[in-house]
């Protein structure tokens, strides 16, 4: 019912609103109708709707036109255009022929001009947000030749406005925060909301805001829209969220006037005005006496109704732990306390505990006075375990003297077991850590002897773990560190420092130091090292060497005379006693060798060998053995390429007649085919033994040997190879079917033992000097060659 008579009453404002814009131009345009002309000469005036008698009598004008601002009501719908003012000049008096034009923003489309009578209307619904005011010109032309009368002048129609657009909260819904307890008044946040409608006409954007929702909590300022706390002692752990519903109204929040509403979500922010709780009072744990250094034996918590770093705590022992026995420290993901131990526990020695622990806030709020707390009571209680034995010390130190006999006793550990009943501990060594099995323990009493000699020299400290076990729990061990000091006697003699050889020069004068010596003992006293040093007893008066002293543990050799000469002696070796001050003494003999060497005039060693005399001046062994290196490999190039010539330049066939029996001549011409197979076997000549079935290898060339010519003699196991040849020469030459033989067989054997020449039946001393070689040349190229060694061979004869 309410809102129906809003309705109502709103429409009744609208229907007085249009009767009041219908009337005024009405009213506004009589007197101008009526107005008189100008006192100008040829000019007329022209009044717009809405000018008064003062503005009038005030403007000056220098046509026949006055210009003012004509307006327009926005959103107006009726059902005809609605009028927007009249324009008229003093030239439209009596019949005379003029128009009036109408030109500018919407000219012809919004706004439309009645030519004959200057009525201006506008022809649809404007709207001030869309477009608030237009520029327009007016002018008067004939109205036959459209010939202008006057010059055209610009007037504005502004667009009214009317309240037609509620408040809108762009940046809405909001949200904001505010701490808990927060005194009444203060300030939240702001909200702003904003208005279409023209700010300057009328109340149409003139804003007030309200609260729908969202008291007692909360209050908001009507114009700066500023929202504060309005109740005292909000608490955020009671309620922590407030939704506001904020109300903006125009027209100055009289009725009538639009609204727009949005919502603000207030949070309340947590302060530290809670204290930390624990959940109990009284805590209670069972601890072991076992439990390992540093691990929980029990967790404590106390609640509270903070949030974020208000609600974070940290834990204190604050009574009962006089012994620090444990420490309690803070969970930072689940603020427990957490109870942990710093020492072992012992049942037999204290068997519960009290303590009190206090829970402190990390943060305080300044008004509070100081941070929060809160106190509860943990016990304690200690349970017994069966414990390992404990050592009385848990490293133990000892010492035992090098070299000391096997089953020395070098120390005792001991152990007892802790518990309230007593076990008996037995004792081990672990032999990972004595491998060679130096040491051994009594399983019984703990006594440590020594297994194999010691040397310190080769190791100075021996460390060693010993267990000990308990005899009802062999599971229950405990271990214990042994170092076994070795400790020094004296048990080396010392000796040189290093191998040393000195040099003397030729030239070197009397008293010369030749080489300075020292030496080094492996054994370490207390009261460290003194060496002393002396001559053996046979080199007392050693006419050439003299030690002496150098008070640092060394020594330097000196030279008594200058006349050493490499050609007399070029060695010399020079044994000294070395002797340490160690109880019993130790010595040894070292020998130093001196080398006589020639120097130069500076005293610099040139060359310490006897051969150095028949060498060149200036010439060392080493360029000498260079140089003879060099001649070496010259030599053997030389040979090396004087024997490749000579093979390379060999000739095939030696045609000395001496040696035609050593030439290998090769024919590739075919022989008599199969019949070849009726020869006869001329690796008989070549070695009596292929009679036996041996045939040596005929594609192998055979040695060249040029022996002395001798008489032939029969070979050995009986052939005759002169008569040989001869009998097979014979058939071959008087058996017609033989055929011919194209090639010259290798003669490489001479018989086992013989020194006959060559056997090449080339030479026989057969009928073959009757025959005529002379149709070899008829044969053809390829048998050319060898007529002519034959014709040789028969020239030289009978030469």
């Amino acid at each position: 019912m309410p809102k129906r008579s809003e309705e109502m009453l709103m429409d009744l404002w609208m229907s007085l609103l249009l009767l009041w814009i219908t009337c005024v131009p009405c009213v506004s345009m009589t007197p101008i109708i009526g107005q008189s002309k100008s006192t100008q000469t040829g000019g007329s005036a022209a009044v717009a709707s809405g000018l008064g008698e003062g503005q009038r009598l005030l403007s000056r004008a220098k046509r026949g036109w006055v210009w003012n601002q004509m307006f327009v009501l926005e959103e107006f719908s009726g059902p005809d255009p609605i009028l927007v003012g009249r324009l008229h000049t003093d030239l439209d008096v009596g019949g005379k022929n003029i128009k009036y034009v109408l030109a500018g923003e919407g000219a012809g489309t919004i706004f439309a001009i009645n030519e004959l009578t200057g009525d201006i209307h506008a022809m649809k619904r404007l709207d001030r947000e869309e477009k608030a005011e237009y520029t327009l010109t007016a002018q008067v032309v004939n109205a036959d030749t459209d010939e202008p009368l006057e010059p055209p002048s610009e007037f504005i129609i502004k667009v009214q406005d009317i309240n037609d657009n509620p408040p809108q909260f762009i940046e809405g819904p909001y949200r904001a925060s505010v701490p808990e307890m927060s005194a009444v008044g203060t300030p939240v946040t702001r909200v702003t909301a904003t208005d279409a409608d023209d700010p300057v006409y009328g109340n149409s954007a003139k804003l007030v805001y309200s609260i729908l929702e969202g008291q007692p909590y909360f209050s908001i300022d009507s114009n700066s829209a500023t929202i504060k706390v309005a109740l005292h002692g909000m608490d955020r752990e009671i309620r922590e969220e407030y939704l506001v519903v904020i109300q903006a109204k125009d027209m100055g929040g009289h009725m009538g006037g639009l609204s727009g509403t949005t919502t603000v979500t207030v949070t309340l922010t947590d302060i530290n005005d809670n204290p930390p709780k624990f959940s109990k009072s009284l805590y209670e744990f069972v601890i072991p006496e076992d439990l390992p250094i540093g691990k929980m034996g029990g967790k404590v918590k106390a609640n509270d109704r903070d949030i974020g770093e208000n609600s974070k705590s940290t834990y204190n022992i604050v009574e009962g732990d006089e012994g620090g026995m444990f420490e309690i420290v803070t969970d930072t993901q689940t603020q427990e306390g957490i109870l942990r131990l710093k020492k072992p526990l012992d049942y037999e020695s204290k068997r519960a505990f009290t303590l009190k622990v206090e829970a402190t806030n990390l943060r305080s709020e300044p008004s509070s006075g100081g941070p929060f707390k809160d106190t509860a009571t943990v016990k304690i209680v200690v349970e017994d375990s069966d414990e390992p034995p404990v050592f009385s010390k848990p490293v133990y130190q000892l010492e035992v003297n090098e070299n000391a006999p096997i089953n020395t006793v070098i120390g005792t550990v001991t152990a007892r077991d802790p518990d309230s009943s007593t076990s008996l501990v037995r004792y081990f060594i672990d032999r990972h850590t004595d491998l060679e099995r130096q040491f051994n323990i009594n399983v019984d009493d703990g006594k440590i002897t020594l297994a194999k000699p010691l040397d310190r020299e080769a190791d100075m400290w021996h460390n060693i773990t010993v267990t000990a076990t308990e005899v009802r729990n062999h599971s229950q061990i405990s271990r214990a560190i042994v170092a076994i000091r070795v400790m020094d006697i004296n048990d080396n003699a010392p000796e040189f420092a290093t191998e040393y050889e000195a040099f003397l020069c030729e030239n070197g004068k009397p008293g010369q130091v030749i080489q300075t010596v020292s030496a080094v003992d492996k054994d370490d006293p207390i009261q460290g090292h003194y060496f002393d040093y002396r001559l053996v007893p046979e080199m007392l008066n050693n006419p050439n060497f003299t030690i002496k002293n150098n008070q640092d543990n060394s020594i330097s050799v000196l030279a008594k005379h200058d006349t050493f000469r490499r050609q007399k002696q070029e060695v010399y070796f020079l044994p000294i006693i070395v002797a340490d001050n160690g109880n019993p003494p130790m010595s040894s003999t070292n020998t130093l060798t001196i080398r006589v060497c020639g120097c130069s005039k500076e005293g610099i060693v040139q060359s310490c060998n006897v051969e150095a005399y028949v060498l060149p001046i200036g010439l060392s062994m080493g360029a000498l053995i260079a140089i003879l290196a060099c001649i070496i490999l010259l030599l053997v190039i030389v040979v090396l390429f004087v024997t490749l010539r000579r093979h390379k330049n060999e000739p095939l066939i030696i045609k000395d007649d001496e040696d035609v029996r050593e030439n290998i001549i090769r024919y590739d011409d075919e022989g008599g085919g199969e019949e070849d197979t009726e020869a006869f076997d001329i690796a008989t000549l070549q070695n009596p033994d292929g009679i036996n079935g041996y045939l040596p290898r005929k594609d192998i060339k055979p040695d060249l040997q040029f022996m002395p010519r001798a008489g032939q003699h029969s070979g050995p196991n009986g052939v005759d190879v002169d008569e040989f040849i001869n009998v097979r020469l014979h058939e071959a030459d008087n058996d017609p079917t033989a055929p011919p033989y194209d090639s010259i067989q290798i003669y490489g054997y001479e018989g086992r033992g013989s020194i006959a020449g060559s056997l090449s039946s080339l030479e026989t001393a057969s009928s073959d000097s009757d025959q005529n070689y002379d149709y070899l040349r008829e044969w053809g190229p390829r048998f050319r060659r060898l007529g002519e060694l034959y014709s040789v061979g028969e020239s030289d004869r009978e030469t």
